[in-house]
């Protein structure tokens, strides 16, 4: 066996859950998707709502609901009452793991109220919006305004909170980095109910940096400044057909966004959108974009495509007619190319439902799509959760750019996933250590990519049934993640944690650098009222003991020095 070949695995027994799973569109087709359409329509009634008010009314209903959560965390009796989270239901979030920590008992603060944009700022190139807006909501207000976000994570549901907290990439990443490295301020209510204003420079700079990844645990984020860039009418996209091996495929990436001169800051040689897929080990599409003009797209013989109809090919089908008919170049409206993946989810849509990708169905019901995460997530029931578990893999791996070949080797070798999303990012060298940070010494080879400030990353992102499971065989989906963690961590790279970890405490803070976090989890007193993000992330559900005493064990450390 060669070492590209995956391994063989025994057959698998199949039983009732496998039967539940393979006639599971039946509920998505008549439960999930009416319901997602009244529950996305009812959003966006109430979008329209805020959009009606004015920024000063919005702020002034943003002042009052501010003060509520900082009564609220006041009233707290720490030696009663749980630990402070959230009060949104856990089938809600977006994320693949099961939000089990809320099963403990625990202090529920309300939120649900932080939904508006309060100010679209065309001066100083910010919004500032509160955690529960979303990516479609923002982009439906910027746009038409010829400006955006640095960065617009492409599935319209994830939201301001959950990419700041959490994780947030989009094409747009190799220029400005992750989401949260595109935030001017945060504005944070503490454990103890003060309200603070958090920025790379004032007197809550460490506060500033420990934010992101943090999933929520320092404090409540109540509102985030973010850096607005200008934008045009148009996307003028480029897609490039590659056939070769995965080392192949991977350099043909790295050369679609990274001069090999070093010029990487240079917006003639670099695109302003770069994303390729992998949809065979020997075939992929590199795509690059332009910002165009309304007068340039317009031109004769340009090709104008508004892939956001509900009746259009899913994207990444589209973009595969590449590997038939070579390089082509078109024109995709910004907002609808910004939200490219979210129809069909990436490619998870169709196996959610086989037939969805079918011209009559598109037609006919095209314009339901996409389902809802959170109620696919509430109508799958513990024994189709388990399976997705063991046979499906939903995951980002966040490796080094010129690691990227041998990340996909051993995908393919361990998980053997097709289509592969290849997303780069640059990884900043920070005034100070956080929880993700680049390799030591990284600017001392200048890789291609890599700045004298900044590491380029890449997201591999894995998400669908392996192949072995399709051929019914055997496939441990919590030992191959294992395995993917343990390859993370010996080649620096990082999981984001919206996705089922298998990861120790010991593991985590091997991957994970603890230390700022650590002091500002002391200095803020999340210690005793916040869960760690550990624990917040580990996988399982979490018994009030289990907690509790994870908590008085931080509180009694003696605090680490971060300098």
């Amino acid at each position: 066996m060669s070492d590209l070949e995956a391994p063989l695995r025994p057959k698998r027994k199949k039983g009732l859950v496998d039967i539940l799973v393979q006639f599971r569109w039946i509920v998505v087709i008549f439960v999930v998707l009416p319901f997602s359409f009244l529950y996305y329509f009812a959003i966006y009634v109430g979008d329209m709502k805020s959009e009606c008010k004015s920024f000063k009314k919005r702020q002034k209903e943003h002042d009052e609901n501010v003060k509520k959560v900082m009564k609220r965390l006041k009233e707290r009796n720490a030696s009663k009452d749980g630990l402070v989270c959230t009060a949104r239901k856990p089938w809600v979030a977006v994320g693949m793991r099961n939000v089990d920590y809320k099963r403990a008992r625990h202090f529920e603060v309300d939120l649900s109220a932080f939904r508006n944009i309060l100010d679209i700022d065309t001066e100083r190139m910010v919004a500032r919006v509160e955690p529960l807006v979303n990516m479609g909501q923002i982009s439906r207000a910027t746009v038409p305004l010829n400006v955006s976000l640095a960065v617009v994570a492409e599935l319209d549901d994830l939201t301001v909170g959950g990419l700041i907290n959490g994780y947030g990439i989009e094409g747009s990443s190799h220029i400005y980095g992750l989401f949260s490295d595109t935030v001017v301020a945060y504005e944070i209510v503490l454990a103890d109910g003060e309200l603070v204003r958090a920025t790379k420079d004032n007197e809550y700079s460490d506060l500033f940096y420990a934010v992101p990844w943090s999933q929520g645990t320092l404090g409540l984020l109540v509102a985030a400044e973010i850096k607005l860039i200008p934008i045009k009418e148009y996307m003028k996209l480029t897609y490039k057909p590659v056939v070769g091996n995965l080392k192949e495929i991977a350099q043909a990436y790295i050369d679609s966004f990274a001069p090999r001169d070093g010029d990487q800051d240079n917006p003639d040689k670099v695109p302003d959108f770069v994303e390729t897929m992998v949809y065979t080990s020997t075939e992929a599409v590199c795509m690059t974009g332009k910002y165009a003009s309304k007068e340039e797209a317009k031109q004769k013989g340009n090709k104008i495509n508004c892939v956001g109809w509900w009746y259009k090919p899913w994207f990444y089908q589209h973009a595969q007619t590449a590997l038939k008919k070579g390089e082509f170049v078109e024109y995709i409206p910004t907002r609808e190319y910004y939200h490219r993946h979210t129809r069909c989810l990436y490619w998870e849509g169709k196996l959610i439902l086989p037939f969805a990708d079918q011209w009559w169905f598109r037609f006919l019901l095209g314009w339901l799509m996409p389902p809802k995460v959170s109620l696919l997530k509430a109508t799958q029931g513990e024994a189709i959760r388990n399976y997705y578990h063991d046979n499906h893999v939903i995951q980002d791996m966040l490796v080094p750019l010129y690691k990227v070949g041998d990340a996909l080797e051993w995908v393919h070798r361990e998980m053997e996933v097709y289509p592969i999303w290849l997303c780069p990012h640059r990884l900043y060298r920070l005034p100070i250590k956080t929880m993700v940070y680049p390799e030591p010494g990284f600017e001392l080879h200048r890789r291609q990519g890599d700045t004298h400030y900044a590491q380029m990353y890449t997201d591999v992102g894995v998400y669908y049934t392996p192949a072995s499971v399709f051929r019914g065989e055997v496939f441990d989906g919590s030992l191959a993640v294992q395995r993917m963690e343990e390859w993370l961590i010996e080649n620096h790279g990082f999981q984001p944690q919206y996705a089922v970890s298998e990861l120790t405490e010991k593991n985590f803070w091997r991957m994970f650098d603890a230390g700022l976090y650590e002091h500002c989890r002391r200095k803020y007193k999340a210690v005793g009222t916040f869960m760690s993000v550990y624990y917040k992330s580990k996988k399982g559900r979490k018994t009030e003991k289990e907690v509790q005493d994870a908590e008085k064990e931080k509180a009694e450390v003696e605090t680490p020095d971060c300098d």
